[in-house]
């Protein structure tokens, strides 16, 4: 784990992205997250990150709550922010996050998150319940 929080980057949670893309999930927090990353933040994400957020995406789509239009211009307005994937090792997902998962009672694909705000030491922004709890558990700072 890294000793401090560097102030300006955070750990981003789908979530948060995806209450930018639609509009009945929206939420004041995740505009300041949206907002925070336009002022100069970053955000780093696990290797998962940009599946979740595009897979939920096209299943809006197929759903048709969005159009092919809209997926295409909010995937790429997505892509222009400041956030970095980080790239996931073998040995971290069958190790590390599966014992956060374990310990936290989380998905694998939660658990990359909070192991990931932890190692960085970084606040993880997140507008899911089970998640926000998960960090103060664990003690991990949230924005």
């Amino acid at each position: 784990m890294k000793a401090a929080a560097t102030k300006n980057r955070l750990v981003l949670d789908a979530s948060v992205a995806l209450a930018w893309c639609f509009p009945d999930e929206g939420t004041e927090y995740a505009e300041k997250m949206l907002d925070r990353l336009a002022s100069g933040s970053a955000a780093l994400v696990p290797a998962i990150w940009p599946f979740e957020v595009a897979n939920a995406l096209l299943v809006g789509e197929r759903r048709k709550r969005i159009t092919v239009a809209q997926v295409t211009s909010l995937l790429q307005r997505i892509a222009d922010l400041p956030i970095t994937v980080e790239p996931i090792r073998v040995g971290g997902a069958f190790g590390d996050i599966l014992a956060v998962a374990r310990r936290e009672q989380l998905s694998e694909y939660d658990a990359a998150y909070l192991e990931l705000a932890l190692r960085e030491a970084q606040p993880l922004a997140t507008v899911d319940d089970r998640l926000r709890r998960a960090c103060g558990n664990a003690g991990a700072a949230l924005v």
